[in-house]
């Protein structure tokens, strides 16, 4: 439209823009902006992608969707909402993954800029490495409630979006989740668990029965403090190493029909006096209260629970209520797994109503049982479904940015498209979108962008198989889509994208295949184009120890130095081994969705470039518990003082930015690329830390 009116944009801009093909990555709260801006502003060529179909919960912020829309393609309605504002424009949609075959380096080349308005961390990584190899530019946005960022990307003159780590959810240790619960937030994982060993994609991280091998328990027999009342959990026999034998979950529901007296009382009653015999964990906890099906409680008006208390998402559900949930969800969800076809699952949504009221449900009932404070559905939801509440002027005004950063990368201004934060209050400046002073230069050690991009992949070679290197290393961890890997000095294919070619392969141990200390990986992914050399460093992994650990810069592998933390001392001397303050930032993966708000009282230590701030008190997010893996990167060999802050931390998913830092103070940003921090003063003001991923 404006660019169709002379006099709108200078002659250069009009032409440029006219002249332009984009691809808009993502149709959800940004992408519907994005869209209509776009259009509104005369680009005569827009291609938009997005897997996801449209759901009621969308609509408070998605303009583009209404409610006869629910349950269609994302980018199919948007196309056509977006062309009653503008028929002259051809928009071309995409009902699919980004990540898709079909979409390489090939078809991002044929465009002039890339717009992402994604909501995960692998589409991202994605369309990063994708961007990198097209050479094309790509501008990076998202919000976190008043909170957002765009920042632009592009190939030797920018970070990657892989640059910088970013910051993820804390793992809960497995005997926490099952045996010792003290939050809500450790029963609505515990129920997430449920839901997928009885209808989703099992793992054996994620067992929901009590840990016998919880340090805490060692040194005594379960079975001696059993007084025949059921202790034991049905359907479980005892080794005569003391340990459980577990049958599968999901075998052992369907050969009970689903029944929900009878699930019920193995999870929140026998389970529990199981729990209960494990006497040396309730030396210090008051101990948990086994409940049962025919308990008054939950007899309590049952005869007369109407569904209708379903609907009240703001109350707390009585005990009565979560056991009527209970068994109507136990029906829709059998029924629903059961007309799958098989072998296929399903898998848990916020959005899916059978699936979140049964763990609303099942996180109350646990929650009573070991007398932890219940809180509503609503309040579970946003909990056990990452949600931090979407502001629709936050997603208006950050797709507003995108669109001027577009246009000046168009007119080739690279130097002027800065990353701009935006925040819920002015800084000193009076300022609410805050642009930073410098361009942020790419990171020399990144394993995406370098020149030789490598990492040390510390790994218990005697314990991990290749199908694990693949799937937990090579897949979630470094975002590869179909890696094949050589040992470089025998050239041997240990891995390849072929089918079948090296399935023999799958469950062998790394020394196996002669994987072993000091041994040279080379590892290739053809749709990507993207090469990674992985050399390895072999560990004895204790069993609480995560099983493999990414180190991008190998001045990580020197031994680190035990000495007392000092908050007056200049911490050049070398690390820090105290639990408040490191040197090294790690950060621990998993492949669940899960995060939460933490606030808390936190050190950070911050170099004098490339910063990094480390979280290292405790926080407790919500995870999927797994043992798989950490990234430690560090920083270079300058000296970190130490400063002290009080942080808020929040991970997110929907619509995400990486990191913004809010301040009462005047900090100028600096030339890091997701944290803005300014050099150490005597007096420290109060801020927050949003991370985001």
């Amino acid at each position: 439209m404006a660019a169709s009116i002379n006099g709108v944009f200078p002659t250069t801009l009009q032409e440029k823009i006219k002249s332009s093909k984009l691809l808009v990555v993502g149709a959800g709260g940004i992408g519907c902006e994005i869209l209509k801006n776009l259009v509104l502003s005369g680009f005569p060529y827009i291609e938009i992608i997005d897997l996801d179909t449209i759901d009621l919960s969308n609509l408070n912020r998605q303009f583009l969707f209404h409610r006869e829309h629910v349950g269609k393609s994302k980018a199919q309605v948007a196309r056509e909402s977006a062309l009653q504002f503008n028929p002259d424009v051809k928009i071309k949609a995409y009902h699919d993954s980004i990540i898709g075959t079909d979409y390489g380096v090939n078809f991002f080349q044929n465009f002039d800029v890339v717009l992402n308005a994604l909501d995960n961390r692998a589409a991202r990584n994605h369309v990063n490495r994708m961007c990198l190899n097209a050479h094309v530019p790509l501008i990076e946005s998202g919000t976190a409630g008043y909170n957002g960022q765009v920042e632009m990307i592009k190939k030797g003159l920018t970070q990657c979006y892989e640059c910088t780590p970013k910051a993820t959810q804390k793992s809960f240790p497995g005997c926490t989740i099952r045996n010792t619960p003290s939050e809500l937030i450790h029963c609505i994982v515990w129920a997430k668990h449920l839901f997928n060993q009885l209808f989703g994609e099992t793992d054996d991280d994620e067992d929901i029965s009590p840990d016998v091998a919880d340090p805490e328990a060692q040194g005594e027999s379960p079975n001696s403090h059993n007084d025949g009342g059921g202790a034991q959990a049905s359907g479980d026999d005892v080794s005569q190493a003391g340990n459980v034998v577990r049958v599968n979950t999901r075998q052992w529901a369907k050969d009970n029909n689903y029944d929900p007296e009878t699930l019920f009382n193995k999870f929140f009653n026998d389970d529990i006096k199981y729990l209960l015999s494990m006497s040396n964990l309730w030396k210090t906890r008051k101990p948990p209260r086994p409940i049962q099906w025919n308990n008054a409680l939950l007899r309590q008006d049952k005869a007369n629970c109407e569904h209708q208390f379903m609907r009240q998402y703001h109350k707390i559900w009585s005990l009565a209520e979560c056991a009527a949930v209970f068994e109507d969800c136990l029906k829709k969800l059998r029924t629903n797994v059961e007309n799958l076809v098989e072998g296929d699952f399903l898998v848990w949504d916020k959005d899916d109503q059978p699936a979140m009221d049964f763990v609303a449900a099942c996180a109350s009932v646990r929650a009573y049982i070991f007398e932890i404070a219940r809180k509503s559905r609503f309040e579970v939801k946003s909990m056990a479904g990452n949600i931090i509440p979407a502001i629709a002027t936050t997603n208006a005004i950050t797709a507003g940015i995108v669109v001027l950063q577009t246009i000046k990368i168009l007119l080739k201004d690279f130097n002027k498209c800065k990353s701009v934060y935006m925040r819920l209050r002015q800084n000193p400046r009076q300022q609410l979108l805050v642009p930073e002073k410098v361009l942020s230069t790419p990171n020399p050690n990144c394993y995406v962008c370098a020149a030789e991009p490598a990492i040390h992949l510390r790994v218990d070679t005697k314990r991990m198989r290749i199908k694990e290197l693949r799937d937990e290393v090579l897949k979630k961890t470094i975002n590869m889509i179909n890696p094949d890997v050589l040992i470089d000095s025998k050239g041997v294919v240990v891995i390849s994208s072929e089918e079948a070619e090296t399935e023999c392969n799958e469950e062998k141990f790394l020394n196996e295949l002669d994987i072993v200390d000091g041994v040279i990986l080379k590892c290739d992914d053809f749709f990507q184009n993207y090469e990674l050399n992985i050399i390895i460093i072999h560990t004895d992994a204790e069993r609480e120890c995560p099983l493999f650990e990414v180190v991008a810069n190998k001045d990580q592998l020197k031994p680190k130095e035990e000495t007392v933390s000092n908050k007056k001392e200049n911490m050049a001397d070398g690390p820090s081994t105290s639990k408040k303050t490191r040197l090294n930032q790690t950060i621990e993966f998993s492949d669940d969705d899960d995060l939460c708000i933490v606030e808390e009282e936190d050190e950070c230590v911050k170099g004098q470039t490339k910063d990094v701030c480390v979280q290292t008190s405790e926080t407790e997010m919500v995870t999927k518990n797994t043992n798989m893996l950490r990234i430690t990167l560090s920083n270079q060999d300058e000296p970190m003082p130490t400063v002290k802050r009080k942080t808020t931390v929040v991970d997110i998913i929907d619509d995400d930015v990486t990191e913004i830092l809010d301040s009462d103070e005047e900090l100028g940003p600096t030339k890091i690329k997701r944290i803005r921090v300014a050099e150490p003063q005597s007096n420290h003001g109060s801020e927050n830390i949003i991370n985001i991923d």
